[in-house]
């Protein structure tokens, strides 16, 4: 199992850093790609991602590829043609493509979204989704698409890719082991 988290200047750090948490206690093997060798998010925290987007090569397929919100890292990602590349890629080859917060607008605007009917998203971008079914739910999954609100709920959409990559048992033992539930 390999997933490619997606990350640049401005992106939300804490949905980051949550998804790559949960996959890797899951076992996943995950790729931590970002616009530049240091990554400044919204509230100033700096990540260091395991690959910049200019070495990611053409060729490499992952079993989900995973873009977290913050608007300016969103506007960042959606301005870059490498990533719409990766991101059509994947969506092509049938991979889960899953967004949280205000990155599912970055579907909508590159035209990725016309064979989904449900999504969610942060409040902010609900109106930019109006062509879809907008949801208020916190974790949405329509076929190979994972749509969730944002940082609050950036846990439970964690597992639920933890669920579709690793299956169901290890999400309760990750969920379990963090003690999210009693």
């Amino acid at each position: 199992m390999k997933a490619l988290v997606l990350i640049a200047n401005g992106s939300e750090e804490m949905e980051a850093v949550v998804i790559v948490d949960i996959l890797r206690r899951a076992g996943v093997n995950v790729v931590f790609a970002g616009d530049a060798d240091i990554v400044t998010c919204s509230r100033g925290v700096r990540i260091l991602p395991d690959v910049i987007f200019q070495d990611l090569g053409d060729e490499v397929i992952y079993d989900a590829i995973v873009l977290p919100g913050g608007q300016q890292g969103v506007q960042h990602l959606v301005e870059n043609h490498q990533v719409r590349d990766v991101v059509e890629r994947h969506r092509d080859a049938g991979k889960i493509v899953a967004a949280i917060c205000a990155a599912p607008s970055m579907l909508h605007e590159w035209g990725m979204l016309q064979r989904h009917n449900v999504v969610t998203g942060h409040p902010s971008i609900e109106r930019q989704l109006a062509a879809y079914t907008f949801t208020f739910d916190r974790v949405v999954e329509d076929g190979a698409l994972i749509t969730s609100r944002g940082a609050g709920t950036a846990l439970e959409f964690a597992l639920a890719l933890v669920r579709r990559l690793a299956g169901q048992e290890m999400a309760r033992h990750v969920a379990s082991d963090i003690v999210m539930f009693e």
